[in-house]
């Protein structure tokens, strides 16, 4: 490996780790040049010039993490009275897929309009990190800036940009290459089972992973009581989006037109999943996406990390899978 790119990543991992270890602590913005830049530089109200706010997706995240930073990006440039500069995706098909990139302004264009790059201490929710941050922003008034969020910023109701989100997506110009699994012969229910990077040893003793396991027996409760109770004029038919082999999922045998799609492709599941009549999440941002693009009914776990619409159409279930049925009952379809 190039040395020069084994410092990168070497150096690029130690600021992680400060990062994770010292965010709470009230030194904690000390580390960052524009913090500084704020206490010496006197204050400018006025601004003249158009500064952008933009975030990194994170290289190493699978890609329902990386639209989690896309979002948070997008919420926050607009909180903070700032244009959205786009960052690409690593895999740039999730760009054309997702619609993203679409008449948005990249950092890089910018970077050669002589724009500057300016990194912001992670502020997280937290209200008096959000007026320092305000501060940073001031600082920096009619200068040429994009302030650049620290890596996997945070944003708890992503909700609050679905409508954005169904516009970028429905309007892509990928959308001609669809091809769904689907018939619109059938009502079509898409249960999404996490398994794949947390099916390890010992891991109740990660609270990381045990956070997001469901056992099978989650999705069961969910499934037979969404059979039992919706009704519909067309014959069910349901697939199960999920990895590993079709005896992890003996459970699920007892259903009639079933289809188990272990080995679908990442963009294909996902694109399945938006069109569900139904859609069964789990504690995962790679269904969590497609739900919060998803036109038809959610049925979701109601303890996760990000923040669910007061909506008719989402339902949440509880950690054993039951739900209000008289809300289903409502969006007979």
């Amino acid at each position: 490996m190039n040395l020069k790119i084994l410092f990168l990543k070497l150096r690029q991992r130690i600021w992680i780790l400060l990062v994770l270890s010292t965010y709470k602590k009230k030194y904690y913005p000390l580390f960052y040049k524009s913090y500084w830049h704020c206490l010496l530089t006197k204050k400018n109200i006025k601004n003249n010039v158009v500064q952008y706010f933009a975030a990194y997706p994170n290289f190493g995240a699978g890609i329902g993490h990386q639209m989690a930073n896309w979002i948070s990006g997008y919420w926050w440039a607009h909180q903070f009275k700032l244009n959205y500069a786009y960052i690409p995706f690593p895999n740039q098909s999730w760009d054309h897929f997702l619609g993203f990139g679409e008449n948005e302004i990249k950092v890089n264009e910018l970077l050669k309009k002589g724009f500057n790059m300016v990194l912001l201490p992670l502020f997280y929710e937290n209200i008096q990190r959000q007026q320092l941050i305000k501060n940073i922003i001031n600082s920096y008034a009619n200068q040429k800036v994009i302030f650049i969020a620290e890596q996997d910023q945070s944003f708890k109701n992503q909700f609050e940009i679905m409508d954005i989100l169904k516009q970028k997506f429905y309007n892509a110009p990928y959308r001609k290459n669809d091809i769904l699994t689907y018939s619109d012969a059938y009502f079509n229910i898409a249960i999404h089972v996490r398994r794949g990077d947390i099916v390890v040893k010992n891991r109740n003793k990660n609270a990381n992973l045990s956070m997001r396991w469901q056992n099978n027996s989650y999705f069961v409760t969910v499934l037979q009581t969404v059979i039992e109770t919706i009704q519909t004029v067309k014959p069910i038919q349901i697939y199960l989006f999920s990895q590993g082999e079709r005896s992890n999922f003996c459970e699920f045998e007892k259903f009639e037109n079933i289809i188990f799609c272990l080995d679908m492709p990442p963009q294909e599941s996902f694109l399945n999943m938006v069109y569900a009549d139904l859609l069964i999440t789990s504690k995962s941002s790679f269904s969590y996406k497609p739900a919060l693009i998803n036109n038809g009914i959610k049925i979701c776990p109601k303890d996760f990390w990000h923040g669910y619409p007061q909506r008719e159409d989402w339902i949440l279930a509880d950690e054993n899978g039951n739900f209000n049925t008289d809300q289903l009952k409502r969006l007979q379809p």
